[in-house]
């Protein structure tokens, strides 16, 4: 399990086909209902343009993919899902030891 921002998403390019990752809420301070997977209201982006620019950022490779959508970055990760992580890691995101 990763826990993240909610303007992350995780993406996963395998066969060809583009599966956007569902996660889920676990603390949400806004005191009304929201949609999270409504990326063009929230974003401002629709799925489609997102997978566009995944796929500008490294040719379509297979692998996973991290998007920031609310500064509008980008990440290839890698082949493996460890990676993501590794990614949000450098990107200031999480601990090694969620507990320490």
């Amino acid at each position: 399990m990763l826990i993240h921002p909610d303007y992350f998403r995780v993406l996963l390019r395998q066969n060809g086909k583009w599966i956007l990752k569902k996660s889920r809420t676990f603390y949400n301070r806004l005191p009304i209902q929201v949609d999270f997977d409504d990326l063009q209201l929230l974003y401002g982006i629709s799925e489609k343009q997102l997978t566009n620019e995944l796929f500008n950022l490294a040719n379509g490779e297979a692998g996973y993919y991290l998007a920031d959508l609310r500064h509008k970055q980008y990440y290839y990760c890698g082949v493996e899902p460890i990676s993501v992580k590794a990614k949000l890691l450098d990107l200031g995101i999480g601990r090694l030891d969620p507990v320490a």
